[in-house]
Order: structure tokens, then C-alpha cells, then sequence
């Protein structure tokens, strides 16, 4: 397996992930290697591999959509950087889910904001934006379970501000689709008196912006 022309440049460590994507992208019959190499036993491979498929899934969503549960599936596994891969590719495969397969893992997919882990929280946080500008009808679910940042349990009270700067980054995106934006706003408005400056500075530009 590992010994194919595809592995060997993507075990490179200067390789162009962007450009093998777009690679797989014009050759579609390349995409079962991709997810072939996921198994490798060395990490440059598998890894290299995941970060080809979340290219592939912001490009072109509809060719992988239909491995749709095979991602749904990596949102507990307990390799994390397949996790997070997972996470920002179904966000992604979002704008391509006609069959609206979203709306049966939104509970397992928004799961990890209230903590513990906050790289976790943080990338569902971000994919968040675009699930909600794909799937508008998701949007006062989905700003409810950002809500639950404020009572987040992570690391430490400073990864809850990160968290929290995460949320007004991923609010502004579409804000504006809110219907019930009060409980937002009251939790944004807080932020300007955050003891994190890159959270009070985030609140600030957004309040300036939509406030």
C-alpha cells in the first residue's frame, strides 16, 4: 500500500497537500487511496492523508459526501486528530447535504462544547459558521449549543475565554440569521470586559460591527 507513487508524495514532508487534493479532485479514482492511506502505519502517510480529504471536502463537498457516515463515525474516535478531521469536514460536507444526514448526528457533532477539551470544542465551534450558512434552518439550534460556552468546563478558566473568543468569531459569520439574538448579544456584551484582550478585543470589533 504505502509503496504507491501517491504515498510517496505525500510522505514527503515539504509535499503540497493543496495540490494533491486538486489532484484527486480532476482524478476522483484517486480518492479510495486517500482513504486506503488513513491506515498506513506511518504517520506522514495517514496524516498527510486527512489533511488531503479536509482540503478536498472545503473544495469540492459533493465528491465526499457520500462517505458522509465514515466521518460521522471518526467523531468519536479516539484518534483525535481524526476527530478534529471529522469535525471540519462535516462542516464542509454540510452545503453538500441534500439528504439532510446532519440533522441526525447535530447532537453528537455540537457534544464536545461544554468541555472538557477545548481543541475539541474550538474546532466544532468554528465548523459551526458554516454548517449554520449551509443549513439556515439549524441556526437557532446551533446558537443555542454555542450559548453553552459560558458554562463550559475545560482545561482552565483562560480556555474558556479562548473558547468564548471562538464563539464571537463564529457568531459574526451569521449573525445576522439569528432570530432570538438577545441571549447572544447579552453573552458577547459580557466579553467586553473580558480579562482576555484577544477576547475583549474580538467582542469589541463585533460589537462595533453589529451591535
Amino acid at each position: 500500500m504505502t509503496d504507491s507513487k501517491l504515498f510517496q508524495q505525500i510522505s514527503k514532508k515539504d509535499s503540497d497537500k493543496e495540490a494533491i487534493a486538486a489532484k484527486v479532485i480532476d482524478r476522483p479514482e484517486l480518492l479510495s487511496e486517500i482513504f486506503e492511506g488513513l491506515k498506513a502505519d506511518q504517520a506522514n502517510i495517514k496524516y498527510g492523508c486527512d489533511k488531503i480529504l479536509r482540503r478536498i471536502s472545503e473544495k469540492a463537498p459533493a465528491l465526499l459526501y457520500p462517505h458522509f457516515n465514515f466521518f460521522a463515525n471518526n467523531l468519536s474516535s479516539e484518534n483525535t486528530f481524526f476527530k478534529w478531521g471529522a469535525i471540519n469536514i462535516l462542516a464542509n460536507l454540510a452545503a453538500a447535504d441534500s439528504e439532510n444526514k446532519f440533522e441526525r448526528i447535530f447532537d453528537q457533532y455540537f457534544a464536545p462544547i461544554p468541555g472538557p477539551v477545548l481543541i475539541t470544542a474550538a474546532n466544532v465551534i468554528n465548523g459551526a459558521a458554516k454548517i449554520a450558512l449551509a443549513k439556515p434552518a439549524l441556526t437557532e439550534k446551533i446558537a443555542q449549543a454555542l450559548l453553552q460556552v459560558e458554562k463550559a468546563k475545560y482545561q482552565n478558566a483562560e480556555c474558556c475565554n479562548i473558547a468564548l473568543g471562538h464563539v464571537i468569531k463564529s457568531v459574526d459569520h451569521f449573525f445576522g440569521q439569528i432570530k432570538d439574538k438577545e441571549p447572544m448579544i447579552k453573552l458577547i456584551r459580557k466579553q467586553l470586559k473580558n480579562s482576555r484582550n484577544a477576547t475583549k478585543k474580538v467582542a469589541e470589533k463585533f460589537a462595533k460591527k453589529n451591535l
